[in-house]
């Protein structure tokens, strides 16, 4: 048994020395957004579509950021209300009205949901399709939550980055909540796993197949929109962000229907996520870092982040039962052997597993502290992130559980199966 621990606790060792070193440095959490040195000579057209679905609490701190951004161009928000009973987009209108700024929101009432769709999809589609109408349609769409508040610069920054680099798709993880206990405990380590699976830099380079994006904030060229074939194309995902950004970065202009769409985008490719570099280049995205744009939403209690990640992580591994299964081992190798080989080393007086087992954990505290930086946090809570990883892979282990139960993803309200 004691060289089972100890083979197992160096394992656990040498992966985190290869994560450290050759994925993409995820861990240093640098890819950040900022204000560039010269101004663009002509800001272009933006529509910023907002879906909302009974937001009455947080509407209006989000959409007054919106129509207070320091934008030198032709701005304009359209809210999408989809089927809210709780007076969203009355208290939109107020919000507009309090400002002064009526002409440059427009309310949309989503028509019912049709099948095949997802509802925050089918809001953004009305919104795009809303966009279309217009003489001139807009040279940038920003789809963005209903629940985040912008900094004042935040789309001025976000065109210069996708103006002045040429980019097809600019996205940033917002700073998610972080006041409660649960919040401390899980929301960075959501943050740090994210870019563990989709290491920014490698999101980021155009002749790397691995793309992601954030669906709390993408900047996309109306272009670029046009080329994948609209948002139909991926009118079922749950992960909608990612697949937006896997369609944008990968799919070709011949490319333009569903079925290509799967062929080319869907599906978990170990190669891709493991080597994903080639010799071809991609239409280049950006996914990025940012302090002062944040989410409102609350995850006050243990329940509700559970939700949130048992919502979409089966179905991030394809729903498939072997994906499962490794990423579970993956994750009790990973994070669970450096307690479980210090206790061991301790317990059994054995100064080898526990040199190992102590050098496993300096490595996860060096990995998670730019991240804890990043949301304010003492470097102590690093220590939880054996357990943290315990309560990630159980979520994944009852999102798998709740599909073969028929009972899908659900998100206010609805359920996707």
């Amino acid at each position: 048994m004691e060289n089972i621990i100890l083979v197992l606790t160096l394992l656990s060792l040498i992966i985190w020395i290869v994560l450290l070193m050759f994925r993409g440095r995820f861990w240093q959490a640098d890819q950040r957004l900022s204000e560039i040195q010269e101004p663009l000579l002509n800001y272009p057209s933006i529509a910023i579509i907002v879906p909302a679905r009974n937001e009455a609490e947080l509407i209006e701190i989000s959409l007054r950021s919106l129509l207070n951004q320091n934008y030198p161009g032709s701005f304009s928000i359209i809210l999408v209300d989809d089927q809210s009973h709780d007076g969203t987009a009355h208290i939109a209108e107020k919000t507009a009205q309090k400002l002064n700024q009526t002409d440059q929101l427009k309310i949309i009432t989503s028509q019912p949901l049709p099948a095949g769709w997802t509802g925050k999809l089918w809001a953004m589609e009305q919104g795009v399709k809303s966009t279309q109408q217009l003489i001139k349609p807009p040279d940038y769409i920003l789809f963005t939550d209903a629940d985040i508040e912008h900094s004042p610069n935040n789309l001025k920054q976000l065109v210069e980055k996708a103006e002045t680099e040429q980019l097809q798709l600019v996205s940033l993880m917002v700073l998610l909540r972080c006041q409660s206990f649960w919040e401390k405990l899980l929301i960075p380590a959501f943050v740090f796993f994210f870019q563990k699976l989709y290491p920014f830099r490698w999101v980021n380079h155009p002749q790397s197949q691995l793309a992601a994006a954030a669906g709390g904030c993408i900047l996309i060229r109306q272009e670029a929109l046009t080329r994948i074939g609209g948002l139909q194309i991926l009118k079922q995902a749950l992960i909608d962000d990612c697949s937006l950004a896997q369609a944008v970065k990968l799919i070709p202009p011949t490319y333009l229907d569903e079925e290509d769409f799967s062929s080319i985008t869907q599906g978990f490719s170990m190669k891709r996520f493991i080597f994903p570099f080639t010799s071809k280049s991609y239409y280049p995205i950006w996914l990025g870092l940012t302090e002062t744009t944040h989410s409102l939403r609350p995850y006050s209690s243990l329940s509700s982040i559970w939700d949130m990640v048992a919502r979409t992580a089966f179905s991030q591994l394809n729903f498939s039962i072997i994906l499962l299964g490794l990423t579970l081992m993956g994750m009790i190798l990973i994070y669970l052997m450096f307690p479980v080989g210090l206790i061991w080393g301790i317990l059994h007086e054995n100064g080898l597993i526990i040199l190992v087992a102590t050098l496993t954990g300096l490595l996860m505290e060096i990995a998670y502290y730019p991240t804890l930086k990043l949301y304010r946090l003492s470097p102590v809570w690093g220590l939880t992130l054996p357990l943290i990883g315990f309560l990630y892979a159980l979520m994944t282990l009852d999102s798998a559980l709740r599909y073969w139960q028929g009972k899908g993803g659900s998100w206010k309200g609805r359920t996707y199966v």
